[in-house]
């Protein structure tokens, strides 16, 4: 199976200055730090991160929108720079804000994307006709787009994106504040593309969604930190996890995150909605027993402490952690920028 996105030291640097007048220092911010990965053809991938790691502007390198200040990157074997404008007819693009036009409806809308990628009349209302029986929005093909709930406007972008029939699809973080249920529906279509051997590529903060992918990759501060599937990513932790349920949680991690990690007993500790995960090195048991002495001493309430299996969000939270304490130990004095 050939791969149908490689990238080999992708880099993007973006020059800032830092301080006023006279005193002010020229820097450079590697956003996208030498990523060198491939996505096989029929794949999902998805690249995971928080806010500000650099999956937007990998993205955009991606899709020939921006050059790279260093590296090269392929795309259905064209290259995104030497061959931009062949790769912006190879794929689709669905980027955070979507550019749908509120006052035109679903199908003026679809019908725009179609005219703005050539697509012939001729055939044309067979493939809208598709997308919009697979996407749900046929009862809504006459509704102005500015009156679509945001999970419809989503799957709107998704079928604009599609209409010519790219060979690989990249959304930048498409389910982002959109409601569970237009979550689980979007994926729903998104396998339904899977199985047609669509190449997916899909930028997410949320770590239940990168469950879903074949593969992903972990990215923070523009540095690829692990890749593989999710089992494989999941392998890569170090050390247990001990949960903790507490009725009084934001108390708890403060004061867990004070001692416990100042004492060696665990490398991280984090906050998981009313429950705290701590990573150790430690036996358990013996994690266990200082974590339970640290908070009755200061007097926090626990409802239970006992050892989980890591989840993906456990492993990033460590991986990310034991890169930053790396990265900082290697940075020289007075900086550490790119």
């Amino acid at each position: 199976m050939s791969d149908a996105i490689r990238t080999d030291g992708l880099t993007k640097e973006f020059a800032y200055k830092r301080g006023r007048g006279r005193k002010a220092e020229r820097r450079v911010l590697a956003a996208v730090d030498r990523l060198t990965f491939s996505v096989a053809e029929g794949e999902i991938f998805g690249l995971v991160g928080p806010d500000g790691a650099g999956k937007s502007t990998t993205m955009r390198l991606l899709t020939s929108i921006m050059d790279p200040t260093a590296g090269d990157a392929w795309v259905a074997g064209l290259h995104t720079v030497r061959d931009a404008e062949a790769v912006k007819e190879s794929i689709g693009y669905m980027s955070q804000r979507f550019g749908l036009y509120a006052d035109l409806t679903v199908m003026e809308n679809i019908n725009f994307y179609a005219d703005i990628y050539g697509l012939p009349r001729r055939g044309r209302e067979g493939i809208i006709g598709r997308l919009l029986g697979f996407s749900n929005l046929a009862p809504f093909s006459g509704r102005l787009a500015g009156k679509l709930s945001g999970g419809m406007k989503q799957k709107l972008g998704l079928a604009c994106s599609l209409v010519h029939t790219p060979k690989v699809l990249f959304l930048d973080e498409p389910t982002n504040g959109v409601d569970p249920v237009s979550r689980r529906d979007f994926w729903r279509i998104l396998y339904q593309l899977h199985r047609e051997k669509v190449t997916i590529f899909i930028s997410t903060a949320y770590l239940d969604e990168a469950e879903r992918c074949n593969r992903l990759g972990l990215i923070d501060r523009g540095r690829l930190l692990a890749i593989g599937t999710p089992d494989e990513v999941k392998r890569l932790m170090r050390g247990s996890i001990i949960e903790v349920y507490s009725p009084q949680a934001r108390r708890a991690v403060s004061l867990l995150q004070e001692k416990i990690i100042s004492q060696g007993v665990a490398e991280s500790v984090g906050l998981f909605g009313d429950r705290i995960h701590l990573v150790t090195l430690k036996p358990p048991p013996e994690a266990i027993r200082h974590t339970e002495a640290v908070l009755a001493k200061g007097a926090i309430e626990v409802s239970s402490i006992r050892l989980v299996e890591p989840t993906l969000e456990d492993v990033f939270v460590s991986v990310v952690s034991r890169e930053q304490r790396e990265h900082s130990s290697s940075d020289p004095p007075g900086g550490g920028d790119n």
